[in-house]
């Protein structure tokens, strides 16, 4: 659907360069929300097909987590949906941003909600970037933000990547001194690898003083890597993205977060969806996961112990597999064009579905971290379909 701008998002476009026929396209991208990608081309819609579940396959390709909420959160779901007569019957949206806060360290002003995190992933793009002022990204990592700079006319600068590490935080810099928005993800998706926060800061404090950093830390608690957060307290220029999707098992549940300032807070809101439209239910189960610091970390070992067996495996066998991945997914490199492999994988009789390449890296798939059982069917395939 179409989202009418209002006045002052219309004005704060047409300050940045933007035509006044460019205004109806960046309102139907706003409008579209998670559907974004229906306007954003091919490409785009390329890269969520491995979303798209395939029925009896063993699902690892897509990054979702191989179960659902704990037990705490399903609980006060429950409880909620009992009380779904009611918009915000005793105060959902309030208790979910406290809690939050206290368990980040940040001000509870600084906290917004989102359905999810591929909403505002897009309105931050449409907020900070313009025909003049461009994005910056690593490559390969998350193309949502740069197939909305590219919908949006935007210019767009790729700092490739070494496999292994994390953001070239330098390169990025001198790939666009003057962009509008740098984005990085980390763990990064798709190779797992983190951004120190050593590098985030250097980044903070050498870029443009009216450009923003927005920091996707979607991964962050499969990793025990310092997060972003405890930064944006006191300054206007960060951003940084979190989503219930990944380890919380909410992928479907739809419930994401900003941290930022309040004044960076109300610029994305302009071309995209406040909280009022999350569901009672998702900000129940929300707050009832967020403080399990021991489910948390139980979960995260179980994956690393699901990932690393692996990993060893491949290696054993003689596939290469980049290192330093510290989140539910790896990269794998089968030597041969990873789309061919990505379908033999999902013909075997133990039907898994894996991820997909990147264009940089067309031999190398990206693989998710699911169940013991799971691995151990992929494992199982990959004894099927590879030859040295």
């Amino acid at each position: 659907m179409t989202m009418m701008l209002n006045k002052d998002a219309r004005e704060d476009l047409m300050d940045r360069g933007y035509s006044r026929r460019q205004l109806a396209e960046v309102a139907a991208l706003v409008g579209a929300g998670v559907a974004a990608s229906s306007l954003l081309g091919g490409a785009a819609q390329a890269q969520q097909q491995a979303a798209r579940g395939v029925a009896g396959a063993v699902r690892i390709g897509s990054n979702e987590c191989w179960t659902g909420p704990f037990q705490s959160g399903v609980d006060a779901a429950a409880k909620a949906a009992s009380l779904g007569n009611w918009y915000d019957p005793d105060n959902y949206r309030g208790e979910l941003v406290k809690t939050v806060a206290s368990v980040e360290g940040i001000p509870e002003s600084h906290v917004m909600l989102w359905p999810g995190s591929g909403g505002p992933l897009v309105s931050t793009v449409a907020a900070f970037c313009s025909p003049t002022k461009g994005l910056v990204t690593a490559d390969p990592t998350f193309e949502s933000a740069w197939r909305t700079a590219d919908y949006l006319k935007a210019p767009i600068a790729k700092a490739p990547q070494a496999p292994g590490a994390g953001h070239d935080v330098k390169a990025m810099l001198a790939a666009n001194p003057n962009a509008g928005l740098y984005y990085i993800c980390t763990p990064n998706n798709p190779t797992g690898t983190i951004t120190p926060l050593a590098d985030i800061e250097w980044l903070l404090a050498n870029k443009p003083k009216d450009s923003v950093l927005l920091v996707d830390e979607a991964y962050i608690h499969f990793s025990e890597a310092p997060s972003a957060a405890k930064l944006v307290a006191g300054r206007k220029d960060l951003i940084v993205m979190r989503t219930f999707s990944k380890l919380f098992g909410m992928a479907g549940v739809r419930l994401g977060l900003t941290f930022a300032d309040p004044e960076l807070q109300k610029r994305i809101m302009l071309f995209g969806p406040t909280a009022g439209g999350l569901s009672i239910t998702a900000m129940a189960c929300g707050n009832a996961v967020y403080p399990e610091a021991s489910l948390i970390k139980a979960r995260r070992e179980e994956m690393i112990a699901n990932r690393e067996e692996t990993i060893a495996w491949l290696t054993k066998k003689g596939i290469n597999v980049q290192t330093g991945s510290q989140a539910n997914m790896f990269m794998m490199d089968w030597k041969k064009p990873a789309k061919e492999m990505q379908t033999a994988m999902l013909n075997t009789p133990e039907k898994v579905q894996i991820g997909r390449n990147w264009a940089i890296w067309p031999t190398v798939s990206r693989v998710t971290v699911g169940s013991a059982e799971d691995m151990a069917k992929f494992r199982s395939a990959v004894e099927k379909v590879y030859k040295a």
